[in-house]
């Protein structure tokens, strides 16, 4: 399970072995150091049954809020991160980093720990006053990688051919599937986002470091990989020191004495299920979970995944799940009829998905702003469906290497002829009406039907970009249409954005703007989780759709070979990609951006 804990753990227990002095009270006018530990990654939300086990999973807002309680501590001199290899994307540490800023400002000390720092680490590292590594550790840096894959050659060979249309120059979804290299404008529009995301991340260290850009470079060429004592050298990192030192270190730069409070943690855990008395378990297991809110509440509505009509489905063993428009729009409808919900705000991850899902989550989202405050927080990205819900809120919220944008439309479909005539399959096509065999699988579009698709298309993406203007006020469609993709500076400036900040920063603006002070309102994430019975029929029902998949086989061996090709950091995102594309069995036209761009 991932999580972030705040426990002494291994290194805490190694040090009490060296014989320190950490038992709380054995200084008596000694500095007090809170030691929080970080490992794994984050989710979002809370897990679907932590009502049940009340083993309630952190989420990044958990985090956020924490180190955001630390600053608030006038007990605690200073604070030591052990970094216990956590898996960390870019939107995340510039969230986390915004807290860990906050303890600094307050006066006291942060101090980071680990044996290797990679990027994200090290970015995390260079919001905290001294960056320390185990003896013998390393560090890299070595920049932005990114490879996408054009999938047009491998497609001809086995006979698939794909036809598509899309709408908007820059905006690339087919490009993958029907070209064998980038075009032009695609070019350019990945070109563009990849630098903004490399300046940002060269900000955070820079800043941070306290470097100038001649020596981030000098210590680039180097970073690839580099011991502690160069890595020192070069700026990266304060110091290397072995674990068992800590202690001392601690003492000698504090001045004083020193002992540990490792009792902060994000989440407390509930009491959890009572397996000794069957009675009460029956009860607890019957009923549905209780996900009302009891006072005044700030609701986050999460738009993770793939945007599809139906239900949402639950993430499964190949990657995330999907976000269902049904689900969200009952969510919303609970949003505006409870009382005690005074404002929202819609947390979008989502690289987009069905045209007509987006559009019925838009009208949701409106409906409830009729009557309180809508604003919105980007994640990772809010691309296409994600960036047409987004448009929806009455102010956005990103971090500095959110993605926004893929304002365009893309349709298609996989003419499979050259498959079946490899493979000897012999199909006999039969057809009434006049464009039934439009989506048929055995040959691509002709003229005509091009024609018929792009108009159907041209459609959509007007109604797109009327839902744009009308949610952004003073938009340059002619600059920010047809596909583009923008990190938040660039969003900002051409009022795609609002402000730049995560999700606690714009509850906490939603919560002044609500004239709502700290500790007299609460948060609560939604759509509710999922009932027991709810949460064994989504597994058993993804489980019985696709017993090959789950078991092995064909299709399963496949994946798994991919998986493990690609890595467990690139796989979300081909997975991503590949759902969102499958939605084409069902609708022809999507909102959706290219997802298989896989960052390293």
């Amino acid at each position: 399970m991932q999580s972030i804990l705040a426990t002494t753990r291994t290194l805490l227990a190694t040090t009490l072995c060296a014989g320190a002095a950490l038992t709380a009270g054995a200084a008596a006018h000694g500095a007090t150091v809170g030691w929080v530990e970080l490992e794994g990654g984050f989710t979002e939300r809370p897990s679907g049954l932590g009502w049940l086990t009340g083993d309630r999973e952190a989420t990044l807002l958990d985090a956020v809020r924490m180190f955001e309680g630390l600053a608030e501590r006038d007990d605690l001199e200073a604070v030591m991160i052990r970094l216990d290899r956590p898996t960390l994307g870019m939107t995340q540490v510039e969230e986390l980093g915004a807290a860990i800023a906050k303890v600094r400002d307050a006066g006291k000390r942060v101090f980071v720990f680990t044996e290797i720092y990679d990027p994200a680490q090290l970015m995390l590292a260079a919001y905290a006053d001294e960056a320390l590594m185990q003896t013998g550790g390393a560090v890299s840096f070595p920049g932005v990688y990114m490879e996408e894959m054009f999938l047009a050659d491998m497609l001809k060979w086995v006979g698939v051919e794909p036809s598509f249309v899309q709408i908007g120059d820059y905006k690339g979804a087919e490009e993958q599937f029907a070209n064998a290299q980038p075009s032009e404008a695609w070019d350019q529009n990945i070109t563009q986002l990849l630098d903004s995301m490399y300046a940002n991340m060269r900000a955070h260290v820079r800043d941070g470091r306290d470097m100038t850009e001649a020596e981030l470079d000098a210590a680039m060429e180097e970073a690839w990989m580099l011991d502690g004592p160069r890595a020192v050298e070069l700026g990266l990192i304060d110091r290397e020191l072995d674990r068992l030192d800590i202690h001392a270190f601690l003492e000698e730069t504090l001045g004083e004495e020193v002992e540990y409070d490792t009792s902060i943690t994000p989440v407390e855990a509930g009491p959890g299920l009572d397996m000794s008395n069957p009675f009460a378990m029956l009860q607890v297991l019957a009923a549905p979970p209780a996900h009302k809110p009891r006072r005044d509440t700030i609701a986050v509505l999460h738009i993770d995944g793939a945007i599809v009509d139906g239900p949402s489905t639950p993430p499964s063993a190949f990657g995330a799940g999907s976000v269902g428009a049904t689900t969200i729009r009952k969510a919303l409808r609970d949003l505006e009829q409870d009382s005690r919900i005074k404002g929202v705000i819609v947390r979008v991850n989502s690289p987009g998905g069905s045209a007509i899902a987006s559009e019925n989550i838009w009208q949701g989202v409106r409906r409830v702003a009729e009557t309180k405050p809508v604003w919105v927080s980007v994640g990772d990205m809010a691309a296409s469906g994600g960036y047409y819900i987004a448009v929806s809120g009455d102010r956005i919220y990103m971090n500095p290497t959110s993605i926004v944008g893929s304002i365009g439309v893309v349709g298609g479909k996989f003419a499979l002829g050259g498959v079946y005539e490899t493979l000897k399959i012999n199909v006999v096509p039969r057809a009434r009406g006049p464009h039934a065999d439009i989506f048929d699988t055995l040959t691509p579009w002709d003229s005509a039907e091009r024609s018929l698709i792009r108009d159907r298309m041209v459609d959509t993406y007007d109604l797109f970009v009327r839902r744009v203007k009308a949610g952004r006020d003073g938009i340059d469609i002619g600059k920010t249409a047809e596909g583009r993709l923008f990190t938040a500076d660039k969003a900002v400036a051409l009022e795609m954005a609002d402000a730049v900040g995560g999700l606690a920063v714009a509850v906490d603006d939603l919560a002044a703007d609500l004239d709502l002070s700290a500790g007299a309102f609460d948060v609560m994430h939604y759509p509710a989780p999922p009932t027991l019975e709810e949460f064994i029929d989504q597994a058993f029902g993804s489980f019985l759709s696709a017993p090959r998949v789950q078991s092995g086989g064909l299709i399963g061996d496949a994946l798994g070979a991919i998986r493990l090709a690609v890595g467990e950091q690139a796989w979300p995102q081909i997975w991503s990609s590949l759902r969102a594309m499958m939605l084409m069995r069902d609708e022809p036209v999507l909102l959706v951006s290219p997802r298989v761009l896989i960052f390293r």
